[in-house]
């Protein structure tokens, strides 16, 4: 096993193989972002996409937005070795410096700022910043895009959340001592808001429509459009 070298339970190098048996309904993230850029605004110019990881998302939206260009921050230096190898050759795209959202700058104005996946090992105030800083990176009418680990309305249904994520875990081949370490991390290593505490804090960072995207188990998806 290669040791954790960024915020998440995989290491770099294994994270594209193993978070698709770790999170349910992963793929769909991507692709409901992508469907939501499409339809909201097919032209954009500028993408920044923040906590990219290994460029995954990038790669996937490249050939559908032929007029973008993507820039890509992560905050390590790893997650982007990865993306830089999966991109390589890809005109329209820039790999920043390791960079969290919290501190993220783009010379230009951007049309599409999206985090999936990124915010949640972020403290709340931290989280807040982060948000407000992605916010501040688009211009008006600009979108944002997040999907988060989210923690249930009640004690009951956090614990039930938790059984169904652990099945699928184990479904997907991992024993039950592995799916249990992991769901260990929830509110220790990363810190999930429920939905309505998401929307509020988006609804706080000035975004003027906020509107849940999607929802299953425990994750979830929002949009907000500044």
């Amino acid at each position: 096993m290669q040791p954790i070298d960024n915020p998440t339970a995989h290491a770099s190098a294994e994270y594209d193989s193993q978070v698709g048996k770790t999170i349910p309904y992963y793929d769909a993230f991507h692709h409901e972002t992508i469907n939501l850029v499409a339809a909201y605004n097919p032209q954009a110019h500028v993408w920044v996409d923040t906590g990219g990881g290994t460029g995954a998302l990038i790669e996937q939206a490249y050939d559908r937005f032929p007029a973008t260009r993507f820039y890509l921050a992560d905050p390590a230096a790893a997650m982007l070795a990865q993306a830089g190898g999966r991109l390589f050759g890809k005109q329209r795209v820039t790999i920043m410096e390791p960079v969290d959202s919290q501190h993220l700058k783009v010379a230009e104005p951007v049309d599409v700022v999206t985090a999936i996946q990124a915010h949640h090992y972020m403290r709340p105030a931290e989280r807040t910043t982060a948000t407000r800083n992605c916010r501040e990176l688009l211009r008006e009418g600009g979108l944002f895009v997040t999907f988060e680990n989210i923690r249930p309305a009640t004690h009951e249904g956090t614990e039930i959340a938790k059984k169904i994520w652990a099945n699928f875990q184990i479904g997907q081949g991992r024993s039950s001592a592995t799916a249990q370490d992991h769901l260990a991390r929830f509110g220790v290593d990363y810190f999930p808001l429920t939905t309505e505490e998401h929307l509020q804090m988006l609804t706080d960072c000035g975004f003027r429509v906020v509107e849940l995207l999607w929802y299953a188990v425990m994750q979830a998806g929002f949009y907000c459009i500044a």
